[in-house]
């Protein structure tokens, strides 16, 4: 690897050039993470940011604890793609921003027999929180409507069976209450302490959490089918891929368990690391690593571009330049649906990095090929105050 990767301490590695702004609490963060009990090795990517006490952009390796804390409560957040019907040449932007009206309340009963064979195919039992599924959420959640501006390995894109002249649609969400409900017991049981291998409560966490992956993948599968059934197309799910969660894994001959916060595994084939709604992501394809690759990178990309300043801060520094109007149309001549406007400061375009930036440090520290660039079309937020 070259200048991209960082040692910052014995046991972390940051992978990002002396270039990419990365705010100094991050790796505040991310150092103090490393000194947990049972830390064996930390990777911070280049979209790292500070989190509530611990960094987002980063991959965690222990070897006889586990920290729910580090996953937090957004357990199986991830992005799914989905190649639609929709021909981008067919594409009115002013009719399709008005066919989203409806699509944050929950799920009618026309969509109860697919909801129910679906969990049972995935074996996810009855939940309180069920009623949210097929519904985004806030913060940095969307779907968005996306084109395919450059492609750079055609062949890729014909194994993935994209067709570049079709919007795709890509989903960012994950397990909402769920996971939400799950970390909290885990605090008010045991603070921030790790739970030890093998004992009643890790049991206990390990299988939550993976029920949550679960929904938080039906959960993505059933926004992309209704924004489809919005726009009377049809679609298939090219890829899935959860950013937030913690699994057993060996790594240079140790046995432990990897946490991803906000960190895209390398080992699950083609990636989408989007940029804001104002920015073009990136299709990607994770380069086989070498022992001092996995070491290094602990089998783990960026998930995005990264936020530049904080929630709550953004309205403060934009409103003098940008009225709110102004914000529901992008540089890149696409739209943006959001009826909260603390929200559409706060996941403003200028609020995150420029995703090139991630997407070349990454190559440059030779772990991605990129495929293929999207240029986002209609980005759908919210339409009223949204619930986290």
């Amino acid at each position: 690897m070259d200048n991209s990767v960082q040692k910052i301490t014995e046991n972390t590695t940051l992978i990002a050039s002396d270039d990419t702004w990365i705010e100094g609490l991050a790796i505040q963060q991310l150092i103090k993470t490393s000194e947990l009990a049972g830390m064996h090795s930390v990777a911070g990517m280049p979209d790292l940011h500070p989190g509530r006490g611990y960094p987002i952009g980063a991959a965690f390796f222990t070897t006889d604890k586990i920290y729910p804390a580090l996953v937090g409560n957004d357990i199986g957040c991830g992005m799914s793609l989905w190649q639609t019907s929709v021909k981008v040449s067919k594409v009115n932007l002013d009719k399709l921003v008005k066919k989203f009206a409806h699509i944050e309340q929950p799920l009618d009963a026309s969509w109860s027999n697919l909801i129910e064979v679906r969990k049972a195919e995935k074996n996810i039992a009855n939940h309180y929180f069920d009623h949210a599924l097929g519904t985004i959420g806030g913060g940095n959640h969307f779907a968005e409507f996306q084109a395919i501006d450059e492609i750079y390995d055609h062949s890729a894109l014909d194994e993935l069976g994209i067709n570049k002249k079709h919007l795709q649609l890509l989903v960012h969400s994950g397990s909402r209450g769920l996971g939400q409900s799950i970390l909290v017991k885990h605090i008010e049981q045991h603070n921030h302490d790790g739970l030890h291998l093998n004992t009643p409560d890790f049991h206990a966490y390990i299988t939550a959490h993976n029920e949550a992956l679960r929904w938080a993948e039906l959960n993505r599968e059933l926004i992309a089918l209704r924004f489809l059934a919005a726009v009377r197309a049809t679609g298939q799910c090219t890829l899935d891929i959860n950013h937030n969660l913690v699994t057993a894994k060996c790594i240079a001959d140790t046995t432990g368990w990897l946490h991803r916060k906000g960190a895209t595994p390398s080992d699950k084939g083609y990636v989408v690391i989007p940029g804001s709604r104002g920015d073009y992501s990136y299709l990607v394809k994770p380069v086989t690593e070498s022992a001092e690759h996995v070491r290094l990178s602990l089998h783990s990309l960026a998930h995005g571009a990264g936020r530049k300043w904080k929630r709550g801060e953004c309205q403060g520094r934009l409103s003098h330049k940008y009225k709110r109007e102004d914000l529901y149309r992008t540089a890149l001549g696409s739209r943006v649906i959001c009826g909260n406007k603390e929200l559409l400061y706060d996941e403003a375009p200028q609020a995150y990095k420029k995703c090139e930036t991630i997407i070349s440090d990454l190559t440059d520290a030779k772990l991605v090929e990129v495929i293929a660039r999207l240029r986002p079309v209609l980005t759908f937020k919210t339409n009223g105050s949204c619930s986290a």
